[in-house]
């Protein structure tokens, strides 16, 4: 997987398919791994981008704390530096809270 680097955090992410893009969030102590299944199913017809936020899988893990509002101003970098919205956002327990807040802050990256 490819690496993002905002504000001098590395983020891990994966790009997969063509179409209207569809981001998924995983949830806490988790990584991207888990839309394993999503991932090869909605490629067929969509960009499927996967990520681990901050601190989770692959992604870097500075020193803390950590908030929802934290991980969804990183989840909207980067949305905006894969030029990626408006998107479709999907998100498993902490990223569905992620997504609320993403939804909240920024809904025009939001479809």
């Amino acid at each position: 997987m490819p690496k993002l680097q905002i504000d001098s955090l590395d983020f891990n992410y994966e790009i997969v398919g063509e179409g209207q893009p569809v981001l998924f969030i995983h949830g806490l102590g988790s990584s991207s791994r888990d839309w394993e299944e999503q991932v090869n199913y909605f490629s067929k017809d969509y960009k499927v981008v996967c990520f681990d936020v901050r601190g989770h899988g692959l992604s870097g893990n500075p020193p803390g704390p950590y908030s929802i509002k934290l991980f969804a101003d990183d989840t909207a970098a980067l949305i905006m530096s894969l030029d990626l919205s408006p998107v479709h956002i999907v998100g498993i327990s902490m990223g569905g809270m992620i997504a609320f807040q993403l939804a909240v802050d920024n809904p025009h990256l939001l479809k």
